[in-house]
């Protein structure tokens, strides 16, 4: 498996890249959020995931007020170092609603 540096990752303009959160043992995914260089560096430091939120425009350390932390076993990178796929054993629900994934509804093409 080849590794890549942090210098050579795609930010996007607001110097973000989107990280999907999966589960190392479930392989179900879990959220997906932004990062940027130093939330990036936060989290490859505490082996805990740390994001940056857009809406409030600061970092933001998950689990930090739920205690549901993620332990991060594994960063990937896509082929075009554009998105990071971030492996974690979770200590509880990823979700805010307390659902365990973001991704608990299904849409309707009716």
């Amino acid at each position: 498996m080849e590794t890549l540096m942090i210098q050579a990752l795609r930010f996007d303009s607001n110097g973000l890249i989107p990280a999907i959160v999966q589960d190392v043992d479930t392989h179900q995914v879990l959220m997906v959020a932004y990062m940027n260089a130093e939330s990036l560096r936060l989290t490859l430091e505490t082996k805990e995931t740390w994001f940056w939120s857009r809406s409030r425009k600061e970092l933001w350390h998950k689990g930090e007020t739920s205690g549901n932390i993620q332990q991060v076993t594994e960063i990937q990178v896509d082929c075009d170092a554009d998105t990071l796929l971030i492996r974690v054993h979770p200590a509880g629900p990823a979700c805010h609603t307390g659902e365990q994934t973001c991704f608990y509804r299904t849409i309707s093409g009716e």
